[in-house]
């Protein structure tokens, strides 16, 4: 097996089980590893450490597999990815959609997939994940259920690991119609091809609920509304009115399709950049009881951090000023660039700049089937908060 040999000094976080090796910690390789391929990584005094998958073209330079010195082979995969599955199915039971495989959370740096389904969606987001494509797509097919995969490789991260975007059938014959799931009582078609992430927002399938019990009666803005997930949850909980605000005219043909499917009356929906609908909907006065702010990644690392924080902050900003006295905010980050701690100084200055003495009331994250790994806090990506305001 090829050596990665690291700097002095430069094991500590492997030996606390921190998953990614920097290429800045690497003293040097011996051997010829390509993309994707198995390597060693020692100490700079000789001990082993880890077997990774090493990744020239990226920062981080490697990805653990296992804390043992062992083969990654097919055996290897069959017994993660059977692994993942099985403690899904414990957790969810039999939900129509979930996710079943959450990268270095559990032991598969690069690798999601999710389920709707019989049809499992496999994004590979690392050299390494790249390299075991069809063992891990033979691996999914054989789980419980699952008769076709799909790839959606199509992430922004792989450009960092100097991969091309793949989207294709893997396994099984093509679905011959759009794929509904039932999530609580509501349905959702999925876009598996053009869709945002895998085809659905998985990760907010609890605050999804939490909207919906907290609805009723309610005049609701759903900000970034995409296929309607929370709109819809709003409408079936009670809500007295929704407005959904969408940049995309195919999200929300998907969320009219949606509310059609599951005979609720349509919310208000609206075209538009959410930042200029806030401004216009500020100073023509209209207000909400509930607002949701759920938008895109603004930090997809820490470096981004400093200009998404100006962009949450002026969002939150103009939500507070359209929160009735008693309204509730129910915000989101999914920047893994921000951490939870700096999302709630940043929606604290929007309240103060906006004259609101809010309370948080509730914290939010990801659902039960998006686990954090302890050694791995990267992976708390969703932070969301519920505020109140007086």
């Amino acid at each position: 097996m090829d050596k990665l040999i690291l700097k002095p000094g430069r094991e500590k976080s492997l030996k606390r089980r921190h998953p990614w090796v920097f290429s800045g910690a690497v003293a040097k390789l011996q051997g010829k590893p390509g993309p994707g391929d198995t390597v060693g990584v020692w100490s700079a005094t000789g001990e082993f450490l880890a077997v990774a998958a090493y990744s020239p073209e990226s920062q981080i330079v490697a990805r653990v597999w296992d804390w043992e010195e062992r083969a990654v082979d097919a055996a290897f995969f069959n017994e993660r990815i059977q692994r993942a599955v099985g403690q899904r199915q414990a957790l969810m039971g039999a939900a129509s959609a979930m996710r079943l495989i959450h990268a270095e959370s559990d032991g598969l740096p690069g690798i999601v997939a999710d389920r709707y389904g019989d049809t499992a969606v496999l994004q590979l987001n690392s050299a390494g994940a790249d390299r075991w494509r069809d063992t891990i797509a033979d691996a999914l097919q054989a789980t419980d259920g699952i008769t076709r995969v799909r790839e959606r490789s199509d992430a922004d991260v792989r450009q960092l690991e100097g991969l091309q975007p793949v989207t294709a059938p893997l396994r099984g014959a093509p679905a011959s119609e759009r794929i509904v799931i039932d999530e609580e009582g509501v349905r959702f078609g999925i876009d598996l091809e053009q869709g945002h992430k895998t085809g659905f927002y998985l990760d907010q399938r609890d605050n999804r609920q939490q909207l919906r019990a907290l609805a009723a009666g309610r005049d609701v803005l759903d900000c970034f509304c995409y296929s309607g997930g929370f709109a819809l949850n709003a409408m079936a909980g009670g809500a007295s009115s929704v407005v959904a605000v969408d940049s995309s005219a195919e999200a929300l043909a998907l969320a009219r399709g949606n509310a059609e499917l599951n005979q609720l009356a349509q919310p208000e929906w609206l075209q538009g950049d959410v930042f200029e609908v806030l401004r216009k909907f500020r100073d023509s006065r209209r207000s909400f009881d509930l607002v949701v702010l759920d938008p895109p990644k603004f930090a997809p690392t820490a470096a981004h951090a400093e200009k998404a924080a100006r962009a949450y902050k002026d969002i939150n900003l103009l939500a507070f000023k359209l929160l009735r006295p008693g309204g509730l905010l129910m915000t989101f980050s999914c920047s893994g660039g921000v951490s939870a701690e700096l999302f709630q100084k940043i929606i604290a200055g929007s309240a103060l700049d906006a004259g609101a003495e809010a309370q948080v009331v509730a914290r939010l994250g990801a659902s039960a089937d998006h686990p954090v790994a302890l050694n791995f806090p990267e992976g708390d990506y969703l932070k969301g908060l519920i505020c109140r305001v007086p």
